[in-house]
C-alpha cells in the first residue's frame, strides 16, 4: 500500500516553524513526509533536515519523497525518545525548529495487517516498531483484568473500562484472543447497545488505549519534550500536533512548566529557586484545523497544534 499522508495543520506548522533558510529541522515523527517535504522546499543550500521514525515503511516512504533534496537530509530509523543521543551521533549541538505530529498515521491505520484497525480483522499487532516484540496479543492476553481496565480508563475514557477487561479475561480463559476480529466481538458484548447506537464505534476508545499501551505514546511524549526544549538554539521552535486531550494536556503543561518553572511559594516577594524560563508559550490556546481542512481530511478532526519558542 502507497504510504500517503495527508499533512495535517501543514500552513500553521510552516508559519510556527519560522522556518531560516540556512535552519536545521528535525521532523521526529516523519511518517509519509508530508510535512517534511514543505520544510525541505524551503531550506537553501546550507540549510539541514533530520527525519526520525521508528516505522521500518515509513523510513523507505519518506526516503523515496525526500530524494530530491539529497544530502540535506538525513534519516534515522529510531524513536523520538532518543532524541539527544541522536542528535550527538550526528553531531548536531542546536536545532532551529522540531515538529512532533503525535499518534497513528493514515497509512498504519489503513494498512489491515499492522493490527491498527478495527474496520478490518487482522492480527493482533498495533507496533510502530515491528523490530519491537511486544504487541497488542500481548497487552489484551497477559494483562491483569486490574491493568486491562486501567489502561482502558486511563488511555481510551472509556466508560465501560471494567466491564470490556472483565469480557477480556474471560473469553481468554477459553482461548487466546488472536486477531482484531475477536477483540471486537467481545467489545461489543460489553457495550449496553444503546451505547453503541450513538457513540461511533464501539471499539475505538479500547484500540487508541491498548495502541498507546503498546508503544508507550504518553510516557514517551511526557519524557522527551524538555530534552527537545534544550536542544533549541535560540528563538527556536517546537512545533507540536496532537490527536487527543492526553496528548494535549501533557503537551500544554510541560510548556508551561518549561516558561514559567518557578517552584517558589507565591508569598515569596523574589524568585529563590534559581529556575529559569527556558523561553516561552508561543500558542495561548491551541491552533485548531479550519472547517475547510476537516471537510477535505477526516483525519484533522481533533489535532490541535501548540509551539513553544526557545529563549
Amino acid at each position: 500500500m502507497q504510504f500517503s499522508h495527508k499533512p495535517v495543520l501543514l500552513n500553521e506548522v510552516l508559519e510556527n516553524l519560522a522556518i531560516k533558510p540556512d535552519g536545521i529541522y528535525v521532523d521526529g515523527t516523519l511518517g509519509g513526509a508530508g510535512h517534511a517535504y514543505e520544510v525541505c522546499k524551503r531550506l537553501g543550500p546550507n540549510g539541514r533536515f533530520i527525519g526520525i521514525d521508528q516505522d521500518g515503511d515509513a523510513i523507505a516512504a519518506a526516503s523515496k519523497r525526500l530524494e530530491p533534496f539529497g544530502e540535506k537530509v538525513t534519516i534515522v530509523r529510531s524513536n523520538y525518545s532518543r532524541f539527544p543521543e541522536i542528535m550527538k551521533e550526528l553531531g548536531v549541538e542546536h536545532v532551529d525548529g522540531i515538529l512532533l505530529d503525535i499518534g497513528v498515521s493514515s497509512y498504519q491505520l489503513d494498512t489491515p495487517e499492522r493490527g491498527f484497525t478495527y474496520r478490518e480483522d487482522a492480527k493482533l499487532d498495533m507496533r510502530m516498531d515491528q523490530r519491537q516484540r511486544f504487541s497488542a496479543w500481548d497487552v489484551v492476553n497477559t494483562y491483569s483484568k486490574q491493568e486491562l481496565t486501567r489502561i482502558l480508563r486511563d488511555y481510551g475514557e472509556e466508560k465501560f473500562a471494567g466491564n470490556i477487561a472483565k469480557h477480556i479475561v474471560s473469553r481468554r480463559e477459553q482461548k487466546d484472543i488472536d486477531t482484531t476480529g475477536e477483540l471486537i466481538d467481545i467489545i461489543k458484548a460489553a457495550i449496553p447497545m444503546k451505547m453503541q447506537i450513538n457513540g461511533g464505534h464501539p471499539a475505538k476508545r479500547t484500540f487508541q488505549a491498548i495502541r498507546i499501551e503498546v508503544n508507550r505514546e504518553l510516557e514517551v511524549l511526557e519524557e522527551s519534550i524538555d530534552a527537545m526544549i534544550d536542544y533549541l538554539a535560540p528563538e527556536g521552535r517546537l512545533c507540536i500536533i496532537t490527536f487527543h486531550s492526553l496528548e494535549d494536556r501533557i503537551v500544554k503543561n510541560r510548556f508551561r512548566d518549561n516558561e514559567n518553572p518557578c517552584i517558589c511559594p507565591p508569598s515569596f516577594p523574589v524568585c529563590m529557586c534559581g529556575k529559569e524560563s527556558k523561553g516561552r508559550v508561543v500558542t495561548r490556546k491551541p491552533i485548531v484545523p479550519s472547517d475547510e481542512e476537516m471537510n477535505e481530511n477526516k483525519r484533522a478532526k481533533s489535532s490541535k497544534l501548540r509551539t513553544f519558542a526557545a529563549r
